[in-house]
């Protein structure tokens, strides 16, 4: 059961709109960096219980790329959030006309499908503990529902850090 969900969710997600985009300073030697801790003022633009679930969603995702979380780390993460009200583009329209030979009346309205949507840009930083110095970024930007229940924002965080990641280590 557990399967046919990931499946479905990653069908989901393949099939909207977000994009990842990463940059990096190329003088970078990714080697170096085994170790790694949170930032204590993680998830900036995120909900207390969203900051838990992006920080469960990372660990594991960090865990499968080999690095250890740890109190003294080679660097630390950081995670902001920002949304906005999205474009609406799927509406049912409803209009009155009247019209004469030399008169016209005119009403129309807009009913957005499938509910209110939410532009999202997701950003993770890796910052050098030592210099603290930004040397990897990630960026998912993609639409979302505004309403959506803790077990979907779950597998949508999981989704979102492995798309994000899949990028770093840079081959």
């Amino acid at each position: 059961m557990k399967k046919i969900r990931y499946f479905f969710l990653l069908f989901l997600i393949s099939c909207s709109s977000s994009k990842v985009v990463t940059d990096y300073d190329d003088n970078t030697n990714f080697t170096q960096y085994k170790t790694y801790a949170f930032f204590d003022d993680i998830g900036a633009g995120l909900n207390e219980f969203d900051v838990d679930r992006v920080a469960d969603a990372l660990f594991t995702e960090m865990e499968i790329l080999g690095f250890k979380e740890v109190e003294n780390p080679s660097f630390y993460i950081n995670i902001i959030a920002k949304t906005a009200a999205a474009k609406v583009t799927n509406t049912i329209a409803v209009g009155l006309g009247s019209g004469g030979r030399n008169g016209g009346f005119g009403v129309s309205g807009g009913i957005p499908i499938g509910g209110k949507k939410l532009d999202e840009e997701i950003i993770v930083e890796f910052v050098d503990a030592k210099t603290n110095e930004l040397f990897w970024e990630g960026v998912l930007t993609s639409t979302i529902k505004e309403k959506r229940t803790p077990e979907k924002r779950i597998l949508y965080f999981k989704e979102v850090f492995h798309k994000i990641l899949q990028s770093y280590p840079l081959k």
